[in-house]
């Protein structure tokens, strides 16, 4: 199981606290570092100072101060960018990184972060964010030399020289979310992976199965998806330990066991291995309090050794 770290700078992190955590993710071992992409904190006790940090020109800082994890959104929203924006953004990451940047996409659902910095929020965003994952792929794909034209009822493109390339051949995508069918149907067709956002845990494999149900509808093998899960994750030495690092991000000790990844180390391990018997191949680990770089320490010494 390979487990990524997950952060929400929106809640309050300058560029250098989320360069920190980047830098420790690489060197602890983790397999990625990942990001919201958010303009405004969430919750009545987060400030959100010193102010939001924009996803893509944070990663794109990222790519020449890292050199081996990969990097991404979880997710970003069809609201922010038009397709053929977010697709030069990207590859040019993608470039800048050697190859290293995953795109996650979704619709988008903060209505008030859009009010606060003037961005449209349409009330029905799915068919966006279909049009956006066939123009962004479809960019990418274009050979260089070709043109490229999309006529939609969102987006036209029209004889575009599908430009900048990324450095990989297919930059891996990211769709996720809990529909029973319009989600698993546009990863099915899109997607390199299919993730869970805080999932029920009695609801994974019902869902996963939607997804390999959807890849079979249209002939694709349902084993070339990687099946994933975001989570918060709280983690101490013993349950003082737990308990103080759960009250510093505003949650009850047992709230968290019950819905995230969470207590001292063995039951940490314990709930990533029924994730794994339930087909999740990658964890995202949220990670709320970006100061506390002794936690991803601890997860690294005491958790993934036991995951191999």
């Amino acid at each position: 199981m390979r487990l990524r770290i997950f952060t929400e700078p929106q809640q309050g992190a300058s560029y250098d606290d989320i360069l920190a955590v980047a830098q420790a993710t690489e060197t602890l071992g983790f397999d990625a570092f990942f990001r919201s992409d958010h303009y405004l904190a969430m919750g009545d006790t987060a400030p959100g100072l010193p102010g939001p940090t924009d996803a893509w020109t944070t990663l794109a800082g990222l790519a020449r101060e890292t050199r081996r994890i990969r990097l991404g959104t979880l997710v970003s929203s069809v609201t922010y960018r038009p397709p053929g924006i977010l697709a030069i953004q990207v590859a040019q990451v993608d470039q800048m990184s050697g190859g290293r940047v995953e795109l996650g996409l979704g619709t988008g659902w903060f209505e008030q972060e859009h009010l606060a910095y003037g961005i449209p929020f349409p009330a029905k965003r799915f068919g966006m964010l279909e049009e956006q994952l066939e123009i962004v792929t479809g960019l990418w794909d274009t050979p260089v030399g070709d043109r490229y034209s999309f006529t939609g009822e969102h987006y036209t493109l029209v004889d575009s020289p599908a430009l900048p390339k990324p450095v990989q051949a297919r930059i891996p995508v990211i769709v996720g979310g809990g529909g029973a069918k319009r989600t698993p149907a546009m990863a099915a067709r899109f997607a390199t992976e299919f993730n869970l956002p805080f999932p029920d845990f009695t609801d994974v494999p019902a869902k996963f199965a939607g997804v390999r149900a959807a890849c079979e509808a249209i002939g694709r093998d349902p084993r070339e998806l990687v099946y994933s899960a975001a989570l918060i994750a709280v983690a101490g030495a013993d349950e003082a330990d737990f308990a103080r690092r759960a009250a510093a991000v505003g949650r009850e000790p047992a709230e968290l066991r019950a819905h995230g990844v969470a207590g001292t180390a063995s039951e940490v391990v314990d709930r990533l291995g029924a994730l794994s018997d339930d087909g999740v191949e990658c964890v995202y680990l949220q990670i709320m309090d970006l100061s506390d770089l002794d936690h991803l320490d601890f997860i690294a010494r005491e958790v993934m050794p036991q995951l191999a």
